[in-house]
């Protein structure tokens, strides 16, 4: 008696000092969201986006509203970005601090639904012919393999006989989450509905400029329509969301990309795979059979989802030494697909049309068809110019032609601008040689042109330590750093530069 009453004051004991069990609030969504994307350090200015493989990242800030109970208690941020980096979630907002953080990647799916339910009872459907029967089982086998079932008849094995046979599971188990995420203990004084502010770093976005020039009948000038490219790979989407962009490389320590959580299909097998034979027998070797015409009425895999906005367009702000746009209306930053907004439109920029050549030891580099410009206020632009993709289209009528693409990379206010557009066909630029000595030979720079109009050529010698070039026929300019040849070659006319080409001991 003494000894059941010991382990009765025991037990009361035990329940007296043993915690409580955390309380659970849940948060299904933001009231609103803002989104920073910033570009991918590595990826060069022609490279497209792969929305299959994002490596830049955003910063989320999202506000919710949770009523949180008096005590411990675990908060339940469901809807954040897959691609969360847990160790950069911030909350703000509560009480009393955060405890713990985790993030619940286990999402509900027919792999892991069917994992949970090991053991468990379930309600198989089999259809025969248009005809179901349900009957209930207990599953007992893994995920991995044949799905195989015990009835009240025995074992059965699913989708392995004529029957299209279909779970229906009784509940979802403890533990999985339709969406991504974010949960944090917390130990509050006080019970009531508060305002959070959780804000996070993602990967799986990323951003880039996509510039349109147009140039204008008079061919001394373009328009140049600028675009900001959004990218998002993640399973979450965000509705109405303060967007922006962050140009320029911002330092990471930690460039590894996170794996996103997914849910994994069930792929259920009715036998084992045989093994291969040890030595396989040679066979002879047939030839091929023909290709065969493509089916008629087969439609290609669905292109990527772009979506395009220009009603407003996105102004620029200093962000220490990077430069950041922000998209002057909300909008939804869609889960897997792209989207395209207007950064800027600046009407009949000054630039100069010009063809110009590469000019090393006796060899001239092809002739491209190139675009320049001042990035100044007073020469119709004057704002930083992220780097991306442009083309240009010249108009022919009622219509406009794309004449050539070139890449920019970042340009600052005041920097040169300038794009190859497209190798030359009507303009050609060769060296021949003349008269020669100990030392020296006599090079001859001759440039064709074969358009009827008069063209501007420019050849950029190279900057060696071998050789030097006298006795010039005419005077060279400098740009960037090097040695130019800039000359009006007639319509359908040729121009000729003589020099010696003099080694240096």
């Amino acid at each position: 008696m003494k000894l059941l009453r010991l382990v009765a004051a025991c037990a009361a004991t035990m329940l007296a000092i043993a915690p409580a069990s955390a309380q659970v609030a849940t948060s299904s969504g933001p009231d609103s969201v803002s989104v920073t994307i910033y570009r991918e350090p590595g990826r060069s200015a022609d490279a497209d986006i792969d929305l299959e493989w994002l490596t830049g990242y955003a910063l989320v800030t999202e506000r919710r509203t949770v009523a949180i109970p008096a005590g411990r208690a675990v908060i339940r941020f469901e809807g954040v970005a897959g691609g969360i980096l847990p160790e950069s979630a911030i909350v703000t907002g509560l009480p009393a601090g955060v405890r713990e953080k985790n993030l619940d990647a286990d999402l509900l799916a027919p792999y892991s639904l069917y994992a949970r339910h090991v053991g468990r009872p379930v309600t198989i459907r089999r259809t025969i012919r248009g005809k179901s029967v349900e009957e209930r089982a207990i599953i007992r086998s893994g995920p991995d393999g044949a799905a195989v079932l015990q009835t009240k008849e025995g074992f059965v094995a699913v989708n392995c006989g004529p029957s299209r046979d279909e779970l229906i599971y009784d509940s979802i188990p403890e533990g999985l989450t339709a969406r991504p995420t974010l949960s944090i203990e917390t130990d509050s004084p006080r019970a009531g509905k508060v305002t959070l502010t959780l804000s996070y770093l993602a990967w799986n976005f990323d951003w880039q400029a996509n510039y349109v020039a147009t140039m204008r009948p008079d061919g001394k000038s373009a328009d140049l329509l600028a675009w900001v490219t959004l990218a998002n790979g993640d399973v979450t989407g965000f509705a109405d969301a303060g967007t922006m962009v962050v140009a320029g490389r911002l330092n990471r320590e930690d460039t590894e990309r996170a794996d996103p959580p997914e849910g994994k299909p069930l792929d259920v097998n009715c036998f084992a795979q045989p093994l291969p034979p040890a030595e396989p027998l040679p066979l002879p070797q047939a030839a091929p059979p023909p290709v065969p015409a493509p089916m008629a009425g087969i439609v290609a895999e669905d292109a990527e989802s772009i979506v395009v906005t220009g009603a407003r367009m996105a102004t620029q702000e200093e962000l220490g030494d990077l430069k950041l746009y922000r998209i002057p209306d909300t909008t939804t930053v869609a889960s897997m697909s792209q989207k395209q907004v207007m950064m800027f439109d600046k009407k009949a920029v000054p630039v100069d049309v010009l063809y110009r050549a590469q000019v090393s030891d006796g060899e001239v580099g092809h002739v491209q068809l190139a675009l320049r410009a001042q990035n100044r206020k007073e020469k119709g632009l004057g704002i930083p110019l992220p780097s991306g993709r442009v083309a240009v289209f010249e108009p022919l009528g009622e219509r406009r032609l794309l004449v050539g693409e070139a890449s920019l990379d970042d340009k600052a206010v005041n920097e040169e601008v300038q794009l190859d557009i497209a190798e030359a066909t009507q303009v050609t630029a060769d060296v021949d040689y003349g008269e020669d000595g100990n030392d020296w030979e006599e090079q001859i720079l001759t440039v064709t042109n074969a358009n009827p109009y008069p063209i501007r050529f420019e050849g950029e010698f190279e900057q060696t330590d071998e050789y030097r070039r006298t006795r010039v026929s005419a005077r060279l300019g400098r740009h960037n750093g090097h040695d130019v040849w800039a000359v009006t070659v007639p319509a359908n006319g040729t121009a000729t530069l003589r020099y010696r080409k003099v080694d240096i001991d």
